[in-house]
């Protein structure tokens, strides 16, 4: 494509092998206390790593990522993003607030559209990620889609909580689902019909990612269209119960759940004539029941729907582009155009991109600035390595050694000039709250990337390693006033913590001798690394994109 083509550098040459950027996802640089994983494990390779020469830190949060503010934790979606983008565009976050506060979402088409079908005798749902993470999705926006609807006329609204323990604090659930039960009993009181009709724990209902495991999306349309799941008289009774029952379980895991109505059956099935909004705004949570929802019922589907509902149903977002899922949306994306990895493919590079099941479409989809597939098929190889459906405490080295496996096979076979990595063990176990286990991750992460550098480098490749965010450097929650560890029921005695963090993550580049760090760049951050990633391969990058994190040398450098 015109105007895409690549200049070469006029001091640096591509290196023999691959560049190779790699993602330790959920890694971040933190206090070496007690509850940081990667300060408790026994990591020799990262340790002499991050004593190189070209090693630093990286913003990986808040405005360096696009969220709203500086408060908010990075995650894996703008991480990504920004990597493979090399600028910081505006996230879904502060784009859906943005619309909501200026009242052109509620102005656009498809809110009317949805709000036709309520007015003609059908019932507003609303199915979404109930915690204020801002990774997923936040409650001030679904506030605010009540509060919009009751005023253009819903005669009933449902909601159904997917409840979160991930981006928030691990037990978090009650918390936020009093203050709502309490407003729907006051509406119900002002004499608008709206409750909650049916919830579960994210990682067990509805959110599944990737087809990671469609029983997660089939046990959410059970419990939400079909009505079929455990029955209780309020969410909070469900999330008190199943604690009971099973002492320690925390939120993410929590079973599927109906909330019965007033005449004792479900509240609130999805049935025909209903208007539908699945109210996250990150996309790779929310494609799954999307499809669910608009796959026609004659055709095949990865799980038996029984009955398929013809209901308006519209995105937050639209959270695939490319295969435009859902066809309606409230709030447009961002338009993340010129990544490095169209720009490399018009350039005539070959890229390779791997990670296992559970990170796959973050180096694919997101790196891609949320696209599907391949800019150029011949000059671009995919590798999925398949996630194992347990919980990731059990197996807290995951795929890391079949995934170093994996880039050096494919290296050799495909023989790219660009790749790129993910290893999930940070993120997917320090999203457990299983200090023992992020150790055992952390450790394995080590043994797996040391093989990896070994091999690019014995290859003449060179890497940037980095992380997209942090995780597992923290994995117990502090006091906000004293930053002092909280004291819980783990078996440390620390009260665990299962999100993401505010801490910025290590880069080392290994391979690029003669080049220097450059201190002039303020407040480097993960976008930063594209076009460091374009230099070590020989070429200028954009005029836009941020600038490198090396210096360039004055003489022309191989």
């Amino acid at each position: 494509m015109a105007g895409l083509e690549l200049v070469p550098h006029p001091t640096l040459r591509a290196p023999r092998g691959p560049v190779c950027l790699v993602v330790m996802d959920g890694v971040g640089l933190g206090p070496p206390d007690a509850g940081n994983a990667w300060h408790l494990a026994r990591t020799p390779f990262l340790d002499r790593m991050m004593t190189g020469p070209l090693v630093g830190s990286l913003r990986a949060h808040g405005r360096a990522v696009g969220m709203p503010t500086d408060e908010d934790m990075g995650n894996s979606e703008v991480g990504h993003n920004a990597l493979g983008a090399g600028r910081v565009f505006d996230q879904g976050s502060k784009l859906v607030g943005r619309s909501i506060a200026s009242g052109r979402l509620f102005e656009g088409e498809t809110w009317r559209w949805l709000l036709e079908a309520c007015r003609a005798g059908g019932t507003l749902h609303l199915i979404g990620l109930w915690s204020d993470g801002n990774v997923h999705s936040h409650l001030d926006h679904v506030d605010a889609l009540v509060d919009r609807a009751i005023a253009d006329g819903a005669a009933r609204i449902r909601l159904h909580a997917l409840l979160d323990g991930r981006d928030v604090g691990e037990t978090t659930a009650l918390e936020y689902l009093a203050p709502a039960e309490a407003k729907l009993a006051e509406l119900r009181a002002a004499g608008h019909d709206a409750r909650f009709a049916s919830g579960g724990g994210r990682m067990q209902t509805t959110m599944d990612r990737y087809e990671a495991d469609w029983r997660v999306v089939e046990r959410g349309w059970r419990a939400h269209v079909l009505g079929d799941a455990r029955a209780f008289d309020s969410a909070s009774e469900a999330v008190r119960t199943f604690r009971s029952e099973q002492p320690g379980v925390i939120d993410q895991n929590l079973p599927p759940f109906v909330v019965r109505g007033p005449d004792g059956a479900p509240a609130g099935p999805i049935r025909d004539g209903d208007a539908v909004v699945f109210f996250n705004f990150r996309g790779d949570r929310a494609i799954e029941i999307t499809r669910a929802f608009e796959t026609p019922a004659d055709q095949p589907f990865p799980f038996e729907r029984e009955r398929v509902p013809e209901v308006r149903f519209a995105g937050m977002m639209q959270y695939d582009g490319d295969l435009g899922l859902p066809r309606r949306f409230l709030v447009s994306p961002p338009v993340i155009e010129r990544t490095l990895g169209e720009y490399l493919a018009r350039s005539g590079v070959r890229q390779l991109a791997v990670s296992e099941t559970q990170k796959f479409g973050h180096v694919t989809y997101f790196f891609n600035g949320n696209r599907s597939g391949a800019f150029d098929a011949a000059l671009e190889r995919y590798v999925q390595v398949p996630s194992d459906r347990v919980d990731f405490w059990q197996r807290p080295w995951m795929k890391a050694a079949e995934i170093t496996d994996a880039t050096l096979e494919h290296i050799d076979a495909f023989e790219p000039g660009f790749v790129r990595v993910n290893y999930p063990n940070g993120d997917m176990v320090g999203h457990t709250g299983v200090l023992r286990s992020a150790i055992i991750a952390m450790e394995a992460l080590d043994l797996s990337l040391e093989r990896l550098v070994r091999g690019v480098l014995d290859r003449g490749g060179v890497l940037v390693i980095t992380a997209d965010h942090g995780n597992c450097e923290q994995m117990v929650e502090r006091d906000k006033k004293t930053g002092a560890l909280v004291a819980g029921e783990s078996p440390e005695g620390y009260k665990a913590s299962t999100s993401h963090t505010l801490n910025p993550v290590p880069v080392a580049i290994l391979g690029a001798e003669g080049l220097r760090w450059d201190a002039s760049v303020p407040e480097p951050g993960l976008a930063n690394l594209a076009a460091t990633c374009l230099n070590l391969l020989g070429f200028e990058a954009p005029a836009d994109y941020e600038r490198p994190v090396l210096a360039m040398p004055d003489k022309e450098t191989t």
